[in-house]
This record gives structure tokens, sequence and C-alpha cells, in this order.
């Protein structure tokens, strides 16, 4: 049987497709929007850095369109909630039926019990934490120091201790995460005050069959990809995603391809689409799952990227926060972006294009930028002349007043 071979430019498509963007933006996104632009992403990633907008809001908008952060809200809370956060990418918003696919990750960490190297073995204070939570309710770290009464004699508690250890009942399952406050702490709960009860109460997946639980949403998620990628979207380990690939190949869920310059083989999901075209204009976040594994944002993309939070200002290429920009199938340029909420501007501090952007790259990105700035309620715009398209961005948003 002759394999399929696939041009890079019908894999992006692919790709862009599975991920949901070929759906058009939606005037007054619903719950029901989010449902199905969260069946495409599979997973939200979590990250604290804020200097734009957290990073689990991100993807949402760069699908749907302007849309009221309070759905996602609605989705993580109440007795129907849709989404509970766990270590499904890294920690990430997921489906609450994910949660049996999980339990074997759960039991593993528990089997390491006493060897964690940030968490000592301390039976009381688990048992403390977990009775606490149950009188009081959910609760944050801070709040749990502060208010349980303790001899630090024998614990030795402090801030970082409790919080290490609340982290490790979430990591195995004893307590979930309620929600976050408005300083994006943490709010712990038992688990039965958190999911539902189908979720909590299905029994739990072998590790075979969540592995093969997890590659098959990845590959439904990236349409066409590699073990490797597949591997990544949850975080499975290569050797477990192959043996998870070969037994989706031989149920038919999955089709060997070449994709052409994949030194890789490449597996497209049966139910993929590959649309002639992708009419996409939109800004990802540095934890978009489109770009969040970079080898494969290059092999799709030809695009280099990495982030460059951590890198000292007088060594960054690009920028602290840089969006790359995608237009129709393309990633055509990248701007680095903050926004000054007490003078209520978004600074765009660099702007930089990619080679063979086309000629319209500075108008649809300012387009792009005008839009991102009314979800965020920002009134101004501001482009500082780094970047080779800072200048003719800044000349498009003068004249589109």
């Amino acid at each position: 049987m002759t394999t399929q071979t696939l041009s890079r430019a019908q894999a992006r498509r692919i790709a862009l497709a599975a991920q949901g963007f070929l759906d058009p933006p939606h005037a007054v996104p619903t719950l029901r929007t989010f449902d199905r632009t969260l069946a495409r992403t599979g997973v939200l990633q979590v990250d604290s850095v804020n200097v734009l907008q957290r990073a689990h809001f991100m993807p949402l908008y760069s699908r749907m369109g302007s849309y009221d952060v309070d759905l996602l809200a609605r989705a993580a809370a109440g007795r129907q909630r849709r989404v509970v956060e766990y270590w499904a990418h890294v920690q990430a918003f997921m489906p609450v039926e994910l949660w049996p696919a999980m339990r074997h990750r759960m039991d593993a960490h528990r089997a390491k019990r006493g060897k964690w190297s940030f968490v000592a073995e301390d039976d009381e204070l688990e048992a403390a934490l977990i009775a606490e939570i149950g009188d009081r309710g959910a609760s944050t770290a801070r709040e749990l120091d502060d208010d349980l009464p303790r001899d630090k004699v024998h614990w030795g508690w402090n801030w970082s201790r409790t919080r290490r250890m609340l982290d490790y009942l979430f990591t195995v399952g004893d307590l979930a995460i309620a929600g976050r406050n408005s300083q994006f702490e943490i709010r712990y709960d038992l688990p039965e005050r958190v999911l539902p009860a189908s979720a909590l109460n299905a029994p739990a997946l072998s590790e075979a069959d969540a592995h093969i639980e997890l590659v098959r949403r990845a590959a439904r998620s990236h349409g066409v990809a590699s073990a490797h990628c597949l591997a990544d979207y949850y975080r499975i380990r290569i050797g477990e995603a192959r043996v998870a690939v070969d037994a989706l190949v031989h149920a038919g869920e999955l089709e060997p391809v070449e994709v052409e310059g994949w030194r890789r083989p490449a597996y497209l999901h049966h139910d993929a689409r590959l649309p002639r075209r992708v009419g996409a204009r939109a800004l990802l976040s540095p934890f978009d799952p489109v770009v969040w594994e970079r080898d494969r944002a290059e092999a799709l993309f030809d695009f280099f990227y990495r982030i460059e939070i951590y890198v000292p200002a007088d060594q960054r290429v690009h920028g602290y926060y840089v969006l790359p920009f995608l237009l129709g199938d393309r990633i055509v340029g990248r701007v680095d972006l903050k926004a000054d909420r007490p003078r209520s501007r978004l600074l765009v501090q660099s702007a930089w294009s990619e080679p063979g952007a086309p000629a319209d790259t500075a108008a649809e990105l300012a387009a792009e930028l005008r839009r991102l700035a009314g979800w965020l309620g920002l009134d101004d715009l501001v482009v500082a002349p780094k970047g080779d398209l800072a200048p003719s961005l800044a000349g498009e948003l003068s004249a589109q007043g």
C-alpha cells in the first residue's frame, strides 16, 4: 500500500483546521462556542505571566475572537463544570472527562511518596490539611498557613512547605483545584466538591488505555503529527506514545503519512480535514498548542521560535513576551506586546516580519492589534521603533485612526 504524501502547506492547513481556525470569529461567543473550541485545543495551558493576558485565555481569543472571559470561569465552576486543572500538558485546564485517564499518573506520583525531592513525607501534615479544607472549604496555601494551628517545632511549617504539600496532594488526586483568587492563587478543595460525580466515580483507565486515549486526543487536536508531537501534547514518554500510535493505526484511527521536509514519520487522524485554504488572522500566545512544541512549529511553518522571558533583557532578540502572527496558513510576523493597564495602552515593544511575509502584513496586523486592544479594554496603541515591521505598522495604525 502506497503511503500518502502531504506537502508542508497541506500539513499546515490540516493542523490549523484541527485547531479550530476554520471557524469565523463569533459576534458573541457562548458556552457552546467554548465547548467547540476546547474540543479542538483539548487543553488550555495555565501560566502566571500576565504582561498581556493570562495564557489560558489567549487560545480561546485566537479562535473565537473577542469574548467574555467569564465564559471560562463559568466552564470551570459549579456541579456541571466542563474543565478542571491538572497536569495534562503542563498545568492546564482539561475537560473533566479526562480525570479517569489521569488516575494512573496520580497513582504513579503517590508511589513516589517519600521520594519527592520537594516535599517531605508527613502523614500528620497531610491529614491536617485535608481535614481543615474539609471543614472550611476551598482555601489557598496562604490562608491555610495563616489560620491553621500548628506546632512549628514539630512540623516546621512555613508557607513554602504548606504549598508543597498541597501541590503533592493535588498531584495525587487527594485534593483538586476549585479555582483561583484575584491574585491567581490556587484554591484547593476536596475532589468531590470540585468534580462532577460522573468524572470522579468513573473507572480509572489502565496506563495503556490512558495512553491510547491521550494520543487519540492529541492526534485529533493536531490533525497530522509525528509520534514526538503526539507524545508532547499530553506529556507521554515517546516509547509509550509509539505503542499507543501503533494501536490506533491498527484500529484505523491513524494513517501513516509522509510530510514534505519532515525527517520523522507522520500520522494523519482519520477525521482530519484538509481545507483548500485557511483564512486565519490571529495572534498566538507563546503557550498556544499551535506553537508550544517549537520543533513542530519550525517543521510546519519554517518558524524558529523561542520564548525569551528568562533571557536577560540585553540578550533578547525579539522581546520579552512575543506573540507569533498567523495570517492565512502562515506565520508572517511576531510582536512583543505589553498591556499598560494603568494608562489603558497596548504597547507594541517590537514588531518583526518573517521572510516572505505578504505586502499586507502590516495592515492586517494593525487591524488585529486594534481588535486585541478592544478585547483587553485598552484605548490606545503605541508602537516602539524596534523591529523591521515597526515603521510600517505604526504608519498603518496612524492611517486607520
